[in-house]
């Protein structure tokens, strides 16, 4: 067994959902949002090295010392997988193991709205799940796509860096490629995607103009695409898919968007107060004709306005969700102030009602 399995197990055992060796520290997990140290040495960098190169396919440690960084996915039977990165720092060398549960939830066990399910049935399209790092997007994404495998006949294929939760085909054909070991670049692997016959396609994550292009070709091309950004909200993505491209393509790329988006889930992370775990307080765009009006005319300001006016859709702002959790006690006020949009309807919540004025 490898060295190193002894601390996934330790973070097994206090059910946190990151590891963090890092060179001239202590070893340290996440647990509920923060980071606690273990009962251990300060690792050395040499230490550390030999520790994670056990683990290591060849071709990943010859890229992580060309260029200082790499990604991949790791496996402990019977225990969990883990997606990795390593990095180099002022003391060394790094690594960060996110610990990728081997059930998938269920959209209704991740106590998400039923209109998500919706999503996994639709034909064609573009839905996209965003929010910071950290803040569950891969999970939603998995229950969504997890869906869809139950239900559908169809073929779905995924493009992941790395893969992470594995979907056994249930009604559904599932074939998943990891770039850099199955393709070489999400780019090359959503090219491919289009001659191999899926109905979804998952892309693990839209990173630059290439691949933001590709994903838009194949959702006007029939397929559903489902994808995350790392952005904040709704109007945001909007912004940053349009802004990725030159300014001389802007104006075609917003029709084109517009015609293709179906739904933007941004989402929040919260730590419970109430128990143990962590709740998501979502924003949902859905991409209804008066939606894709706005974007397609460029009046993305008004797009928070529309989520608001929309509920009958299905739409719901995240001011609502965080308001639901504060009404039965689930979250933090002053947590949930931090990332209300309209912070007065939280100050009912806080202790001598919050901040007079922003800072």
């Amino acid at each position: 067994m490898a060295q190193i399995n002894a601390f996934f197990k330790m973070l097994h055992e206090h059910g946190g959902s990151d590891l963090h060796l890092s060179s001239g520290s202590q070893p340290m997990m996440r647990l509920r949002g923060e980071l606690h140290r273990f009962k251990f040495k300060v690792l050395g960098h040499d230490e550390l090295v030999r520790m994670l190169y056990e683990i290591t396919p060849e071709n990943k440690v010859k890229l992580f010392e060309e260029t200082g960084d790499v990604d991949f996915g790791y496996d402990v039977p019977g225990l969990a997988r883990y997606r990795v990165n390593f990095f180099r720092q002022m003391n060394g060398i790094s690594a960060v193991f996110r610990q990728i549960p081997e059930k998938i939830l269920t959209l209704e066990e991740l106590g998400l709205p039923e209109k998500l399910q919706d999503l996994a049935l639709l034909p064609k399209g573009l839905v996209l799940v965003t929010g910071p790092t950290g803040s569950g997007k891969s999970t939603t994404l998995a229950a969504i796509l997890n869906y869809a495998n139950k239900v559908r006949k169809d073929h779905i294929i995924t493009i992941e860096d790395p893969i992470e939760f594995v979907h056994k085909p249930m009604s559904c054909l599932v074939n998943q490629r990891e770039v850099g070991r199955d393709t070489k670049s999400f780019k090359a692997a959503l090219r491919g995607a289009l001659r191999e016959d899926p109905d979804i396609i998952l892309v693990g994550e839209m990173r630059d103009y290439e691949t933001i292009a590709l994903a838009l070709e194949a959702a006007e091309t029939g397929h559903l695409v489902l994808s995350t950004l790392h952005t904040v909200s709704a109007a945001k993505t909007v912004d940053r898919v349009i802004e990725v491209f030159p300014e001389e393509m802007q104006a075609q790329v917003r029709a084109s968007f517009a015609d293709s988006l179906r739904a933007v889930v941004s989402q929040t992370l919260f730590r419970r107060v109430d128990r143990p775990g962590r709740v998501a307080a979502l924003e949902i765009l859905i991409g209804v004709p008066s939606v894709r009006n706005l974007i397609r005319e460029g009046k993305n300001h008004q797009i928070a306005s529309m989520i608001q006016t929309g509920r009958e859709h299905g739409m719901q702002s995240v001011d609502d969700d965080i308001l639901r959790y504060l009404q039965k006690g689930m979250i933090d006020p002053d947590a949930a102030y931090v990332y209300a949009q309209n912070k007065d309807r939280v100050r009912p919540f806080m202790k001598n009602g919050g901040p007079r004025k922003e800072v």
